[in-house]
């Protein structure tokens, strides 16, 4: 099992990597080349800033200069990219510690359910990073499929692929902590269930040691009897 939780911390660390690149990544979404005039030119646009570059070469970029105006969708993919980004931090320090190759966390049931809680911020996470870049390109596919739609249409933008690829691999850790929760639960009961099936046979069935010390079934001869029986014979009522 430890090996198959180096494998999903390397994936939730990847999957992190990918959402931080991925929020902040100014390459959202872009214009379309087939809809633009000047192809020499294009605009492209992230969560924080608005970039437009041409040909040569030349990249210019400024910030959004509000934010109360800015449009719902947007602010909403901020808001949950960065709690992907907080929740893979916290998965990544909980899963270091819960994993079994490491030797801190104490006792193997608690460090299992430290690795499951690392695997659920991950998978919590992961769902985060992939409701937003959905979202962000479903607003994008909408306004480029809308033939009422008359302003500059946009295509979807490299980040939204690398916010897709860190979330499915947030997730697929996840899983694999999870996982590992449930087999420690799975451990801990079998373990009780020995205890007690040993308790049990420990009260019910004694030591032979015990048995030739302390004998409990052995029958005493009736002495008493045996002597009265001889003073009453036949002649003992004439």
């Amino acid at each position: 099992m430890s090996g198959k939780q180096i494998m999903a911390f390397l994936a939730g660390l990847g999957g992190l990597g990918a959402t931080i690149s991925a929020t902040v990544s100014n390459e959202w979404k872009s214009t379309s080349r087939a809809s633009s005039v000047i192809t020499a030119t294009w605009v492209f646009q992230g969560l924080w800033m608005n970039c437009a570059g041409n040909a040569i070469g030349a990249v210019h970029c400024r910030q959004h200069h509000t934010i109360f105006k800015l449009e719902g969708y947007i602010q909403v993919c901020r808001g949950l990219m960065i709690s992907a980004v907080c929740l893979g931090f916290f998965a990544t320090a909980c899963a270091l510690v819960g994993m079994k190759c490491t030797k801190i966390g104490g006792s193997d049931q608690l460090k299992a359910r430290i690795a499951g809680f690392s695997g659920l911020q991950y998978f919590i996470g992961g769902l985060c990073s992939l409701t937003a870049c959905s979202l962000y390109a479903h607003r994008i596919m909408s306004e480029f499929f809308d033939p009422m739609f008359v302003d500059q249409k946009y295509e979807l933008g490299a980040a939204l692929f690398i916010g897709w690829s860190g979330s499915a691999l947030c997730i697929l850790g996840g899983i694999v902590f999870l996982m590992s929760l449930f087999d420690g639960v799975n451990k801990s009961s079998s373990s009780m269930d020995r205890r007690r099936y040993v308790y049990s046979t420990s009260t019910y069935v004694s030591s032979p040691e015990k048995t030739q010390n302390h004998p409990t079934n052995i029958r005493k001869p009736l002495t008493e009897y045996s002597t009265t029986s001889k003073n009453f014979d036949k002649n003992a009522y004439v």
